[in-house]
């Protein structure tokens, strides 16, 4: 027999073959990769019957015919007859675990997001869900009605007769095990049966473990809504009782009341045998949102990145079946395989984190948007300090505007103030709370209330700097700055987690003397308590808080008052109703505002509304103290008059006069690699393909950069981006498409592109 090279051009088919093969049923599939169309796979006859969209399959792919697994997307005859196909090896799923809903809609992702379909696929369906976690294969037995009883009687062992009696006992397929059991014989009798063709055995996968058991909550009446809930509330329940698709932007003030709002027309949902999904920033999925839902629905599925695979996949299981009324979660939740969609709710939809920030780097604002609008269901919105860009489209039309301009209660705003860390020499001696805050919060202590303390530090300190030669200490993999967290007394990048003792000698003279700088959350800590004896103070921040339950412990000793002082990051400026906080101190407001990237204002006014969102809930009232050295910017000159119009008309004027979002579309496209020379290269090249192409065709597009990313190098890669901006996207996703995708770069040099970006580090 010849022997053929290992890249040898497969021999023509002949014209039988090419005939034989356009009759034959091909599925369709779509894999792991950044591959744009589907690969027409024959289906052998034994497996036709079994194969529809929405399935897994085992195939060979590439040169090497690796066995790989792809997604079904279709079936049907080969797209080109004339061509030799390979044949599908294995089927894995019994049933579809992607509805033809989704696959419309994750083609629509791979499509808008510049990446491939099976990319999206690998994505939206949970690892829990493709490894069947927490469930095993079990063999079942059922009698064989064609051999028994049959026409004449059948004289049986005693121990195998007794296994027959059990099972008709039973009156439906056991385990072997289980039926031995019941029949107080062993297996042999069992498969004796088997053998003799009186039994008949199937397979099917059965939960290993107990389900872990929900938190109870008591029900709880619905609350009376005032007349602005109301009026908000009317719109929403008309299209709902409609069936029909609207978009609806909630902009309501902190303690509005938008809860209750999405609480009743949930309500209505359930009421018509329908589910409504409830999307939540991850950071805000704490046990006091979750009681709100369980406390007010029978059946209430929460899915959060905590959850273990086989909690996910029970979960997935209980959706997909129609048994969950309201499903919240965080952004992967809009993929929930709800049968009977009725609503879909993103609450404080201005989070950033709504953003995925890898592959497929989605808005789940956009894919809820998307999802609403085929499934002909209503999309709520709600936040106190709405996106730009979605302020923007309610300006327009796109989404209708409903306001809650007045707390619930009738309660009014906390005064804000603010103090200029430049007058206060408590700043200067390193001091994390000056005097005003001090006294504030003596105050409020005193009078029996509570305080929250902010800051989107971690650590202890957040910088190290070399007296000597005035560098900054930086991760060797990192263009970041070092932290110094005491408690383990190690520096650790908070880009890489790389962690190392801290240096008594600068790296880059070694020299010795290398200071720590600034306040993190750990000396924020260590300042309260110095200053606060006897108080009860808890830190919540992803390093105090990586413990299972510790974030729910923490925040139940809050809500009880044992806790008097809660201090952290992002994580306590989301989803807190606390009404005996009376003091909010916010003590860095410029973190964020200087921040190379078009949205540092927007960030920065939103934390600074949000945290101070969480007091004067209650009875006793509250205050919010602003700790700034920038007092006269406008984002916090408006945030502490609560004036979002104010804001957001200075704010749109800016980027309009700037071409930014939300009135062009922006690409950015990441080059990334081990040798800055060759990703600058690779970066000049695509810049000035790119370029050339929006020259040649008149293209209504601009090209920003090349230039190194703000943070140059990350994980010992360097980085270049570029942006691509344009009022339609289209006009970007073309471009890309046509121009950018099949530029030939070196083979270290990787290449990310994101639509729409949030992130601009």
């Amino acid at each position: 027999m010849k022997q053929r090279r290992l890249f040898e051009p497969e021999p023509e088919p002949t014209p039988w073959e090419l005939v034989d093969r356009a009759d034959q049923v091909c599925a369709q599939l779509v894999f792991n990769r950044p591959l744009e169309t589907p690969f027409d796979y024959l289906i052998p006859e034994g497996l036709q019957p079994f194969v529809k969209p929405g399935m897994r399959m085992r195939v060979p792919f590439g040169r090497g015919d690796q066995a790989i697994v792809g997604y079904c997307v279709g079936v049907g005859r080969p797209a080109a007859p004339n061509t030799r196909l390979k044949t599908v090896l294995e089927l894995i799923d019994q049933v579809p675990i992607l509805s033809t809903q989704m696959l419309e809609l994750t083609r629509w992702i791979a499509e808008r997001y510049l990446c491939g379909w099976g990319q999206v696929l690998e994505a939206v369906v949970p690892a829990g869900v493709k490894n069947q976690a927490g469930t095993r294969r079990q063999l079942l037995v059922s009698i064989n009605p064609e051999r028994w009883p049959g026409p004449e009687p059948i004289e049986l062992p005693p121990k195998q007769a007794a296994a027959m009696a059990a099972l008709q006992r039973e009156g439906r397929p056991v385990g072997i095990e289980q039926l031995a059991r019941l029949a107080q014989c062993g297996t042999g009798p069992i498969n004796a049966l088997r053998q003799r063709g009186l039994l008949l055995s199937t397979h099917e996968r059965v939960e290993t473990g107990t389900a872990e058991e929900e938190q109870s909550f008591e029900r709880l009446p619905d609350l009376q809504l005032n007349v602005e809930q109301q009026q908000v509330l009317h719109p929403i329940l008309k299209a709902l009782r409609a069936g029909e698709f609207r978009s609806f932007l909630l902009h309501g003030v902190t303690g509005s009341g938008k809860t209750e709002v999405y609480i009743r027309a949930i309500r209505e949902v359930v009421e018509y045998g329908r589910q409504a999904i409830v999307l939540v920033p991850e950071i805000s999925l704490t046990p006091q949102t979750i009681r709100r839902f369980r406390s007010r629905f029978d059946s209430v599925a929460v899915l959060h990145s905590h959850q273990s695979d086989a909690e996910r996949h029970r979960h997935w299981q209980q959706i997909a079946s129609g048994r969950v009324q309201v499903v919240v979660g965080a952004r992967s939740a809009v993929f929930a395989p709800t049968p009977h969609l009725g609503l879909i709710v993103i609450d404080e939809e201005h989070e950033h984190s709504f953003k995925q920030d890898t592959v497929p780097r989605y808005h789940a604002r956009e894919v809820a948007l998307e999802r609403a609008r085929r499934e002909k269901v209503p999309l709520i919105l709600g936040s106190a300090t709405p996106t730009l860009e979605a302020w923007q489209r309610a300006q327009q039309g796109e989404f209708e505007l409903l306001s809650l301009q007045r707390r619930a209660a009738g309660l009014r705003m906390p005064p804000v103030h603010l103090v200029d860390t430049r007058e206060d020499p408590q700043f200067r001696s390193g001091a994390a709370i000056g005097r005003a805050l001090r006294n504030a919060m003596q105050q409020a202590l005193a009078a029996g209330g509570q305080v929250i303390l902010f800051l989107n530090l971690r650590g202890f300190c957040p910088v190290l700097w070399c007296q000597a030669c005035g560098a900054p200490v930086k991760c060797p993999n990192c263009d970041v700055s070092l932290t110094w967290h005491r408690e383990q007394n190690e520096a650790r990048c908070h880009s890489c987690e790389y962690t190392t003792e801290p240096p008594k000698h600068c790296p880059a003279c070694g020299k010795p003397g290398v200071r720590y700088l600034g306040t993190g959350t750990q000396r924020l800590e260590s300042e309260v308590r110095a200053k606060f004896p006897g108080i009860t103070c808890v830190r919540m921040d992803s390093d105090s808080m990586r413990k299972p339950g510790s974030h729910d412990t923490a925040l139940e000793g809050f809500r009880t008052g044992q806790t008097r002082i809660l201090l952290g990051t992002q994580m306590i400026s989301k989803g807190l109703d606390f009404p005996n906080v009376t003091l909010v101190g916010v003590i860095d407001a410029d973190t964020v505002l200087h921040q190379p990237d078009l949205r540092s204002g927007e960030r920065t006014f939103q934390l600074i509304a949000q945290v101070a969102g969480r007091t004067g809930r209650g009875e006793l009232g509250g205050r919010v103290l602003v700790q700034t050295a920038c007092p006269q910017e406008p984002p916090i000159q408006f945030a502490a008059k609560h004036d979002y119009l104010g804001f957001v008309q200075r704010e749109l004027r800016l980027r309009r006069q700037m071409g930014y979002p939300p009135f062009e579309s922006l690409i950015r496209i990441i080059l990334r690699g081990p040798d800055e020379v060759q990703v600058n290269e690779a970066a000049q090249m695509l810049g000035n393909t790119l370029r050339g192409a929006i020259d040649a065709g008149g293209l209504p597009a601009r090209i920003l950069g090349p230039a190194p990313a703000p943070v140059t190098r990350l994980k010992n890669l360097f980085r270049y981006h570029l942006q691509l901006a344009s009022p339609q996207l289209a006009t970007l996703q073309t471009l890309w498409r046509q121009h950018g995708a099949n530029c030939k770069l070196p083979a270290d040099v990787e290449l990310a592109v994101d639509v729409d970006p949030i992130n601009l580090r």
